[in-house]
């Protein structure tokens, strides 16, 4: 599972299996969050994470979109 940045305790990550659309796995302790990252972020499910730290997660997104979808697409292509 490749682990892209930790902040603020949120782990933001996807899974080697993981399939379009592009998204993004934020993890902190038992709790997951999933995000859409393109065309636009978009909470895609919430297993946990608090209603601040999902607002955090999502702004961290935000803001780091085209590096997600980057990280994402350079690790699929090798897996083909």
């Amino acid at each position: 599972m490749p682990q892209l940045f930790t902040l603020f305790g949120l782990r933001f990550m996807f899974y080697s299996n993981d399939h379009e659309p592009i998204h993004v796995h934020v993890v902190k302790g038992g709790a997951e969050a999933r995000f859409q990252v393109q065309p636009e972020v978009t909470l895609m499910e919430n297993r946990g994470l608090k209603p601040a730290e999902l607002k955090l997660a999502e702004s961290i997104v935000e803001e780091n979109k085209e590096i997600i979808a980057a990280r994402w697409n350079e690790f699929f292509k090798n897996k083909k």
